[in-house]
């Protein structure tokens, strides 16, 4: 065992369900059913077989190439000729991490300034900005502290959300639940594409290949054991949300649709028992995003595709100038942009880097000792996601798809931008 800490499979597991139920399962469910209605499960069930299906290529890439630029890094290899390739998903994976991590610190306020009776204004302001700026400081405490608190949080969150479920199941009425189809197979499609946000936090555990323990071994179960735990969960409370509450309450709550939903059969315990889940779930999510977001840019900065202050570690190896100027952008972004907005453009985003990395596996697939036919699957299904997103941007919210594609086309520009003063 080296000096310095590293993960086991309890860490990587606590950081992956960190990462993903984080403020998506709480903030999405409202507009989950605002799309698909009583199929809703249904919904999460398909998000949750997406992710498993791109944790294929993670897992085989992670397991090839030890680096925590993770997607940045495998692009590099897989497009050694057009650099500008990893790095733009790279930068975009930043932006789309800075976006998520905005709806967390959000959510923790919101949730929690409810619980303090002050559900507006300054209050949710300082508990926004104080859970962000404590998971800075945990985070430059170094590896060992980050795992050890992860790992408090995140099963705790899992008991609680356990606690609710069996609960909330009992009070669930049949009835509420048909039609399982209500508003059409397409809209269950529709919102499995823009509840993908909720999903999206496995990937940093490839962030973290570097410091953990026997990656070859544990990498892969942390993945696949954190998608299947998160899955699972995900499908059983949507399930108590659509047979406890009828959709124009649940759409209505929007963010707090699982509070509202666990009050038929629990009262005003399931509401405070759902809040207090709400607080670990975005605290262990902000701590599991800055972790795996900050060695992203560190491994960038070494690359010279981002400024070379990133990449300066202190003497715990924690990449601190990332992990800061991640968590100030957090904390500015938490006041801009609404939720459907920060869903769907996390979603897309997370969606084409996947795309991405998929193509690089195909690419690698030699070196990677994967499986051609798992590729092509995989990204025939998320291309079918992909453009089932567009579709809904384009009936629902046009305005939105706009500001995404804008998002892009800026990147892709300051990438030009950066090569030619590089060059």
């Amino acid at each position: 065992m080296s000096a310095i800490s590293k993960f086991g499979l309890k860490e990587l597991i606590a950081i992956g369900v960190g990462g993903m139920i984080g403020g998506g399962i709480f903030s999405v469910m409202g507009l989950a059913v605002g799309i698909t209605g009583n199929a809703t499960p249904i919904a999460f069930l398909l998000g949750g077989l997406l992710a498993l299906i791109m944790g294929y290529s993670y897992v085989k890439l992670a397991i090839a190439f030890h680096s925590d630029g993770a997607s940045f890094t495998y692009l590099e290899y897989a497009f050694p000729q057009h650099k500008f390739i990893g790095t733009i998903t790279g930068w975009t994976v930043i932006i789309g991490y800075i976006g998520t991590l905005a709806l967390y610190a959000f959510t923790f306020g919101a949730y929690g300034a409810e619980l303090l009776g002050e559900p507006a204004g300054i209050v949710r302001q300082i508990l926004s900005v104080g859970i962000v700026l404590l998971f800075m400081m945990i985070n430059l405490i170094g590896t060992k502290t980050l795992g050890k608190t992860e790992d408090l949080i995140v099963y705790g969150k899992i008991i609680l959300l356990g606690l609710l479920a069996f609960a909330g199941i009992q009070g669930v009425e049949a009835e509420k639940l048909t039609p399982i189809l209500d508003h059409g197979v397409i809209s269950v499609f529709m919102a499995a594409a823009l509840i993908f946000v909720a999903f999206e936090g496995f990937q940093l555990i490839t962030n973290g290949v570097c410091e953990t323990e026997e990656p070859r071994k544990n990498i892969p179960r942390g993945i696949y054991g954190s998608i299947a735990i998160v899955t699972l969960i995900y499908v059983v409370l949507s399930i108590v949300a659509v047979g406890s509450l009828n959709e124009a309450e649940l759409v209505t709550a929007k963010e707090y649709a699982l509070a509202v939903a666990a009050e038929p059969s629990m009262g005003n315990a399931g509401h405070i028992l759902v809040s207090i889940a709400a607080l670990l779930a975005t605290a262990s999510a902000i701590n599991a995003t800055l972790f795996g977001a900050s060695r992203m840019m560190a491994e960038m900065a070494t690359e010279h595709e981002m400024p070379r202050p990133f990449s300066f570690r202190n003497r715990e190896t924690v990449p601190w100038i990332a992990v800061v100027v991640l968590s100030i952008l957090t904390v500015v972004f938490t006041y801009f942009g609404g939720l459907e907005l920060i869903a769907s453009f996390s979603s897309m985003t997370f969606l084409l880097v996947s795309l991405a990395v998929n193509i690089a596996n195909y690419k690698l697939r030699h070196k990677t000792q994967s499986n051609a036919y798992y590729i092509i699957v995989g990204s025939i299904l998320v291309l079918f996601t992909i453009g089932t997103l567009i579709v809904y941007l384009v009936i629902h919210s046009p305005e939105k798809l706009i500001w995404i594609v804008s998002v892009y086309i800026v990147l892709i520009l300051l990438e030009a931008v950066n090569n030619h003063f590089y060059q």
